[in-house]
């Protein structure tokens, strides 16, 4: 028997390479291996309440790269969260049995209440609880995480192991699988790649767009002049290029150091790779935007398989915690 995996993907708006190379890629590997379930968490976007207006079509722009990289249907459920209302009574039942405390400790509440001072609310506070439902909601065994998420999935573990100390044995502890390219940094060269901060390529950028984009990156902030010698290990520019390019990487490397070829080159070369890549993933995306009606039949079939699961996991939960 396969195990499963859950993962979630926050309706922002169309996905970037960030996205693609921290979570879409693996997503689809895991296919063949897993019983996989994958979802679109509109009700995580509303923690920080900005553009609720755009959701719906965020969610559809986020399944239309999600199938375009390569999501079959077939072979996973895909869905959107509010869609298997299950997820909110979990959500609750989950909460009763979290103490404040390990909420408020998860480094990414502080960061997000940094980010957005002016609506640091209770859902914001929960979210790592909302996460944890929507992992045990589907009993998942493995979550494919960046290393950021680290600490949200192991307060889902130790939330499994409070609720299975309470009332017997009902969930898996999931184990984190983390992605190849855990971390993308963005083209400032400072924070994680994120739309938010206008770092980012979306997967569906035209190749003149996505050349734009690349020529603003921050390269090596030691090298001035082309004839400086440049410093590969802290170039970000580099970094997503070794993705990109990697069997020429390890002469890129040397001709960098040795001022052969200056930070334009490596943008344009970049720039290229990337284009290259995403050639038959933005085809795919084209074609799937010019059938609109097959796209919402995924999210309907997903979510009415989703909801078989989620049904037989809260009947469990209810049943254990006295409720039925």
């Amino acid at each position: 028997m396969k195990k499963s995996v859950f993962s979630g993907v926050r309706p922002t708006g169309r996905l970037h390479i960030g996205n693609y190379l921290g979570a879409g890629k693996n997503y689809v590997a895991l296919q063949d291996e897993y019983d996989c379930v994958y979802c679109i968490v509109d009700l995580h976007a509303l923690t920080t309440l900005e553009d609720t207006d755009k959701l719906q079509g965020n969610i559809y722009e986020a399944l239309l790269d999600l199938l375009a990289a390569g999501l079959d249907p077939q072979k996973s459920v895909i869905f959107v969260q509010s869609h298997v209302p299950e997820i909110n009574e979990l959500f609750s039942l989950l909460s009763m049995v979290t103490p404040l405390s390990w909420l408020l400790r998860v480094p990414t509440f502080k960061e997000k209440a940094r980010i957005h001072p002016q609506n640091v609310n209770y859902g914001l506070v929960g979210y790592p609880v909302l996460m944890a439902a929507d992992i045990l909601l589907y009993k998942a065994d493995v979550v494919p995480v960046g290393e950021d998420q680290l600490p949200h999935l192991e307060l889902t573990r130790e939330i499994v192991r409070r609720f299975n100390e309470h009332f017997g044995e009902t969930f898996p502890e999931p184990q984190a699988k983390l992605t190849n390219f855990p971390l993308v940094v963005g083209l400032d060269g400072k924070d994680k790649m994120s739309k938010s901060l206008g770092n980012h390529i979306e997967l569906a950028a035209t190749a003149e767009e996505t050349a734009k984009k690349v020529m603003s990156a921050v390269t090596d902030p030691a090298r001035r002049l082309r004839s400086d010698p440049g410093h590969p290990e802290v170039c970000n520019v580099f970094k997503l290029r070794r993705h990109f390019e990697a069997e020429c990487m390890t002469q890129v490397e040397t001709d960098c150091r040795d001022a052969k070829i200056g930070c334009v080159d490596c943008k344009r070369a970049l720039a290229e790779a990337i284009n290259r890549d995403l050639a038959p993933l933005r085809a795919r995306r084209a074609e799937l935007a010019a059938d609109p009606k097959y796209v919402r039949q995924v999210m309907l079939d997903g979510a009415q398989r989703a909801q078989i699961i989620a049904k037989r996991t809260l009947n469990e939960v209810r049943s254990k915690m006295g409720l039925i």
